[in-house]
């Protein structure tokens, strides 16, 4: 059952960034550099871009450096609105990507009722952004994704598979925390908040950097149900 009276849970849960957006500030570039290969992320922003019609607006949640989905929906022609959480990538976004507009916004301020309201897009695209949160607010994260789009609007994520919840790691010489889940339990957790799995994907990543180690990730193209 889709829970569609969800603004105010967020209420009653405690929200903790601390850390998280200076990680990715100090980070800045060296994210890319890191992770040169994107194949799984393109592939899955062309399944957007053949989907979708001519001028669509796309909103791109967790948009980090820009590159490569925000530069490739733009370059598609696509109305493209990108936000993140970090004000370093954010800068980094508006240099790279001059024909899209970005906002420092936390994904919990565009929930319904939230401070900001970025109007509702034909698609949205959340490349390793929602593994950012605590598993408890994926679920909320996912239903105001729901939210932001239109009847039968697109949404294509992806996550890195793994039984882990606010788990702390080093990354690229700092400390961030990440939730996961098995393959199953993602597609369980994705179809209870309303959505249809159109095509999935999966590879197993090796960043190019020695203290990242290698990941399985997974691409989900989805469909708001109505």
């Amino acid at each position: 059952m889709i829970n569609k009276n969800h603004g105010t849970d967020y209420e009653n849960i405690r929200l903790d960034r601390s850390g998280q957006a200076e990680a990715f500030d100090v980070i800045g570039d060296r994210y890319d550099e890191a992770f040169p290969h994107k194949e799984g992320q393109v592939a899955a922003a062309d399944w957007l871009i053949g989907s979708l019609a001519a001028g669509a607006r796309v909103l791109d949640l967790g948009c980090g450096t820009g590159v490569p989905t925000a530069r490739q929906l733009a370059d598609a022609g696509f109305e493209v609105v990108g936000v993140d959480l970090s004000g370093g990538m954010v800068k980094l976004a508006r240099e790279y990507v001059p024909g899209a507009t970005f906002h420092q916004l936390d994904l919990a301020d565009l929930r319904p009722g939230g401070p900001r309201d970025l109007g509702r897009f034909d698609a949205v695209a959340a490349f390793f952004s929602l593994l950012m949160l605590p598993r408890a607010e994926i679920p909320l994260a996912l239903l105001t994704v729901r939210h932001l789009l239109v009847p039968g609007g697109l949404f294509v994520l992806s996550m890195v598979e793994a039984d882990v919840d606010d788990f702390s790691i080093p990354f690229l010489g700092r400390t961030i925390r990440v939730s996961g889940y098995l393959l199953e339990d993602l597609r369980k957790v994705i179809e209870t908040a309303g959505f249809e799995i159109a095509e999935e994907s999966s590879y197993t990543y090796a960043p190019a950097v020695a203290d990242v180690p290698p990941e399985e990730q997974v691409f989900l193209c989805c469909r708001r149900l109505d």
